[in-house]
């Protein structure tokens, strides 16, 4: 029997349709504008009796920054306080998520506590002054007045709101991240800061410096007892010690082992890919040589370290061959590789800005828009915090927002240190939302579970689901057997996240050389987390949504009663699609289970870290499109189909698996005879700094993947094709080796 591959083109069935009528509702209102003058009065007043009190050249054109809190059942876009902020001549430069227990809830049910946002707004200190005055000509019918009631508190950021030293090592080099005002320009805020820096003690770093959004992270260095003056500068968000970089070492040392394999008899499968490993070089001498195609020094002047050159031939060879039997043949590579060195003896030196050097290695990379599939198993030693995006995923995630490369990221190693302190969870970069987070599984076979060194989640909001998922990565039990440095192919054991992110995209890799270029690498994303294996008894912060198959055809081939179809496009903001699920003509019989997975690289705001993606889909699912909710509605009656209802609230929909994140996936079971022209309406949403977008929100590229499995249709993949033409089965480009 021929083998069923996935079947492409499902896109051109779907079509725009008009957005729903929207429900009337009426919105209950914690606090009355006289409530909230009363208390939000004296707090404002207080604030600039503070920011009277600042140094001229601590405030950048005269600007200073309060934090103002809105209540938690502001939360949704439609409600950022843009009227009131244009009115008193303040504007949002920020924000992050902070948990508070509000003065009144609107729910007599509601929990003593809920997260809610914090915008950071910049004004001139002579508006600010006058901030007051306008509240008390204010009447409360005002749409400003309704806006001023939202808010719950409102505060001078001071130096302690910006340190960030709680458990740090004293040191000499600290990043800052700055706020960039309002039309503001990158350079002249660093010359400004620079001359303010100088009057704390401080120099700052000129050869470093990475903008992302609405942020500019610098590198200072200068005595720790400056630091207090140094964050009186009102456009400084964060200032904290310099984090060291990851050092590119797996859990253990890899142990060389006098037994051989075997290299594979042929070249790799496809030179098609572009794929490349972003790490600490390769040795003058190893087998892999004819595999590699390109090897480039990020920095020619400096020397090789051993163990990362070490590291970098092991994530390599995970890479090309996976896991390698001892004593067998490897795997054959789907495609070669470039080695790109961005470590190297400079860190061995304890360079302080080794961080911000590597950093600005990875940037090249990626702005040359070469590679399809990227490597990256190594970043910050930091686990990732709540309260504000680090320089390393914003430049990454805002650069990776195209969705035309997939980034394969380790999560670390760090799965052992105190939960309690959350020094356990996943590492930076591995936050990002637009690249795929791996974790370490203890072993190949059945009964795995998560490797006990491997970092956990949860990630940061939106993300939250993190890691994305887990490969193999070697235990004592099981390791990962890599190749060895040498004329002779021999293999190392090692173990670690290092290694189960270069498998894990090695099987993206092999996806698209056996498929080519119709398989975008969002898809290839969005393929991987649908495939996954998981069960009840693993946590999702744990393992994510699984753990990879190690057998690829699992991924891109079905099985009797089985259809995987594919989706990949553009949405439009604001616009409404209509995506059907392709069905037989005919009624199925028996249980139909219906899995579904969208991926989506979304823009990002990284000084909003209450709203860091700037793209959200809204999706309903209608099962039946002969069932209505009542009699002349427009559409079928919608079901719900992914964990984030319809009728949630905003809080919810943010802080569990929302709209704002950007994979969502389910599985869900319907008799075949409530399914008849299943659809997904898909709505994409767009905000600008947690606020509705400008007319300019770009388009989006989405992936989704549906798999219909009805066992007693054995012909199910065949009957879905005969009955839409438009729809193909995507055959390998590529001749493909006999298993034996």
């Amino acid at each position: 029997m021929n083998t069923r591959y996935l079947i492409g083109r499902a896109e051109l069935l779907t079509y725009p349709i008009e957005a729903p009528k929207k429900k009337p509702g009426s919105k209950a209102h914690p606090y009355t504008f006289s409530d909230a003058r009363q208390v939000l009065l004296p707090a404002i007043e207080s604030a600039n009796t503070v920011f009277q009190t600042l140094p001229a050249k601590a405030c950048v054109d005269d600007l200073a920054v309060a934090s103002l809190v809105l209540h938690p059942a502001y939360l949704a876009k439609s409600f950022f306080p843009k009227l009131l902020l244009d009115q008193v001549g303040l504007s949002s430069v920020g924000s992050r998520t902070r948990r508070i227990k509000p003065r009144h809830q609107t729910k007599r049910n509601a929990p003593a506590e809920a997260d809610t946002t914090e915008l950071f707004v910049a004004g001139t200190r002579t508006a600010l002054k006058q901030f007051p005055d306008f509240v008390r000509r204010l009447q409360a019918d005002m749409p400003a007045a309704e806006q001023f009631a939202r808010i719950e508190t409102f505060t001078a950021m001071t130096a302690a709101d910006r340190l960030r030293l709680e458990g740090t090592e004293p040191g000499h080099v600290y990043e800052v991240g700055l706020h960039l005002p309002p039309a503001g320009d990158a350079n002249e805020l660093r010359a400004l800061f620079a001359d303010y820096a100088k009057d704390c003690g401080f120099t700052v770093n000129g050869e470093f410096g990475f903008e992302a959004g609405s942020l500019l992270f610098v590198a200072v260095e200068g005595d720790r007892s400056g630091l207090e003056p140094l964050a009186q500068f009102t456009l400084a968000r964060v200032i904290r010690p310099m984090p060291q970089l990851r050092a590119a070492r797996p859990v253990t040392r890899s142990m060389p082992l006098a037994v051989s394999f075997t290299l594979p008899s042929g070249e790799p499968l496809s030179r098609e890919p572009k794929v490349a490993v972003l790490d600490g070089g390769l040795p003058d001498t190893h087998v892999t040589a004819p595999y590699v195609r390109r090897y480039f020094l990020a920095d020619p002047d400096a020397n090789d370290v051993p163990d990362f050159v070490e590291h970098g031939l092991s994530v390599t060879s995970a890479l090309l061959f996976g896991p390698i039997e001892p004593g067998d043949a490897a795997e054959r590579p789907y495609a070669p590789v470039d080695h790109h060195r961005v470590l190297d003896a400079r860190i061995e030196g304890e360079d302080p800005y080794e961080l911000y050097r590597t950093l600005g290695h990875v940037e090249t990379v990626l702005l040359s828009r070469q590679y399809q599939f990227i490597n990256l198993s190594l970043g910050p030693d930091m686990p990732v915090e709540d309260q504000d995006v680090h320089a390393w995923t914003a430049v990454i995630d805002s650069i990776l927002s195209d969705g035309e490369t997939l980034m394969a990221v380790a999560v670390g190693n760090n799965g052992e240190r105190d939960a309690a302190l959350s020094l356990n969870r996943i590492q930076v970069p591995s936050d990002s939302v637009n690249a795929l987070s791996v974790g370490a599984a203890d072993r190949t076979g059945q009964e795995w579970k998560h490797a006990y060194y491997s970092a956990i989640g949860p990630g940061r909001s939106p993300g939250r689901r993190k890691p994305d998922l887990l490969a193999f990565g070697g235990t004592p039990k099981e390791y990962f057997h890599v190749v060895a440095s040498g004329k002779q192919p021999t293999l190392a054991a090692t173990q670690g996240t290092s290694f189960a992110a270069p498998l894990a995209l090695r099987s993206a890799v092999g996806i698209r050389a056996i498929l080519g270029d119709p398989v975008h690498p969002l898809t290839i994303k969005a393929l991987l987390i649908h495939g996954c294996e998981m069960t009840d008894d693993h946590h999702a912060h744990h393992v994510g949504w699984g753990r990879v198959p190690a057998d690829i055809n699992r991924l891109i081939t079905c099985g009797d009663g089985e259809a995987r179809i594919i989706y990949q496009g553009e949405l439009r903001p604001g616009k409404f699609l209509r995506a059907p699920i392709p069905l037989p003509p005919f009624q199925l019989e028996g249980k139909v289970t219906l899995k579904a997975t969208f991926c989506y690289a979304s823009p990002v705001d990284p000084q909003d870290a209450a709203a860091y993606t700037k793209a959200g889909l809204g999706i309903t699912f209608r099962p039946h499109s002969e069932k209505r909710s009542k009699a002349g509605a427009a559409n079928a009656k919608s079901d719900s189909f992914f964990p984030a209802a319809e009728f949630r609230t905003e809080d919810e929909l943010r802080t569990d698996l929302g709209k704002w994140e950007t994979v969502l996936h389910a599985e869900n079971k319907y008799y075949g005879s409530s399914l008849h022209e299943p659809v997904f309406d898909v709505h994409y949403n767009a905000r600008e700094a947690g606020g509705l977008a400008s007319a300019g929100a770009p388009s989006i590229r989405y992936a989704l993947i549906v798999t219909v499995h009805a066992p007693k249709h054995a012909q199910l993949h065949q009957d879905i094709l005969a009955a839409h033409a438009v729809l193909q089965a995507l055959e390998p480009q590529i001749s493909l080796p006999v298993r034996t």
